[in-house]
């Protein structure tokens, strides 16, 4: 039963190799990645993209045998391994970042769009597709990274940093194909029309995804978002927070949960943002209600400065009296309007809260 067991599971391997040295890339990201503005995660990402960048180049010299035979078969046997590792370990950054910098549901979009590119590196067998899919994910990867990166290397964010970003990469992309002409011009001609034609698209859609707010606001993450009936700063930087002793509730996601504010106070939404050291940029909570025919409508805005110089994440906290009972909820976005997270809750105001304990952080 061992000899079988182990037959099957090294035939398994060597039949999906590919998506296997993918996956080793998001093991990897997994157990190293933790902050976007440290600077072994910086150096993890880069290493990712200078092996794609590498690997992409001596893939196609492979392909094309100009090289000696030796070299040649290292490159064929080496340079597909190193592709998808890269390609797993970008990505996977990617999904880890974005994932944690804005609201799941409302960046769903482009979250689904790289689980997608995931799930085609193993559908794709043919080899004349696959030359063209990895050229493919080499941009979204390239794209991700530098629109991720770029703002935490200039201490800013916003329209033009994304814009910006965005025409690097397709400077990096034209750079990569004048190389590739020099090896495959064959193929590059063939389908020449078909990689500028879908590249370009790429670069509208993520332009589109970000000006329709579909984008997370990297490179900010939201680290706490919670819903309070009290909440004061204290004389020392701290602050007394007052909540019940079910607050954990709030954990769960994408589910309302009840609130019941204090007699004559309101609800606090207390959240903790965290920014690169370099940057400094505006947050804003906006308070909304769903009215009567079941649109949200705006009730409260406040925006505040936030600087990345606590490592743990910069609190802030508003505030709104007289709540009415109903549904709720409070956005803590960008200036522009992208969402890092959101908390929606059921006012009930015919009973007091029960059980409140009094914490200082």
């Amino acid at each position: 039963m061992t000899k079988i067991g182990n037959s099957s599971f090294f035939t398994f391997i060597r039949h999906h190799w590919l998506t296997v040295a993918f996956l080793l890339g998001f093991v990897t990201d997994y157990l190293l990645l933790n902050q976007i503005d440290n600077k072994f995660d910086n150096f993890v990402l880069f290493f990712y993209f200078i092996l794609a960048t590498v690997s992409i180049i001596f893939f196609y010299i492979g392909v094309a045998e100009k090289a000696p035979v030796s070299i040649v078969r290292l490159f064929n046997w080496l340079t597909p391994i190193s592709m998808q590792y890269s390609f797993g370990g970008l990505l996977s950054g990617m999904l880890i970042f974005y994932g944690r910098s804005g609201d799941l549901i409302v960046s769903a979009p482009f979250l689904l769009l790289i689980i997608g590119v995931i799930l085609a590196n193993e559908l794709i067998k043919k080899r004349s597709d696959r030359l063209f899919y990895n050229l493919i994910v080499y941009f979204i990867g390239t794209f991700s990274y530098l629109v991720l990166e770029v703002p935490v290397l200039i201490g800013e964010m916003g329209d033009l940093i994304f814009v910006t970003s965005g025409l690097v990469s397709l400077l990096v992309m034209y750079l990569l194909l004048r190389v590739l002409a020099l090896i495959i011009p064959n193929y590059l001609a063939l389908e020449k029309k078909l990689i500028v034609f879908t590249i370009g698209c790429l670069y509208v859609l993520f332009n589109g995804l970000y000006f329709f707010n579909y984008i997370p606001p990297i490179p900010l993450s939201l680290t706490e978002l919670s819903i309070f009936q009290h909440v004061e700063r204290t004389s020392v930087g701290g602050y007394r927070i007052t909540k019940t002793t079910d607050a954990w509730k709030q954990k769960v996601p994408f589910i309302s949960f009840n609130f019941r504010p204090i007699k004559d106070q309101g609800a606090f939404c207390f959240a903790r943002v965290y920014a690169p050291t370099s940057l400094t940029t505006d947050i804003v909570h906006r308070w909304q209600y769903k009215n009567t025919i079941g649109i949200w409508e705006d009730y409260f805005t406040y925006s505040y400065n936030i600087t990345g110089d606590n490592k743990l994440g910069y609190r802030g906290f508003t505030t709104i009296n007289n709540l009415k009972a109903g549904l709720w909820r409070c956005s803590v976005e960008t200036t522009r309007g992208q969402v890092l997270g959101r908390k929606t809750f059921t006012v009930n105001n015919f009973s007091q809260p029960q059980n409140l304990v009094t914490v200082v952080e």
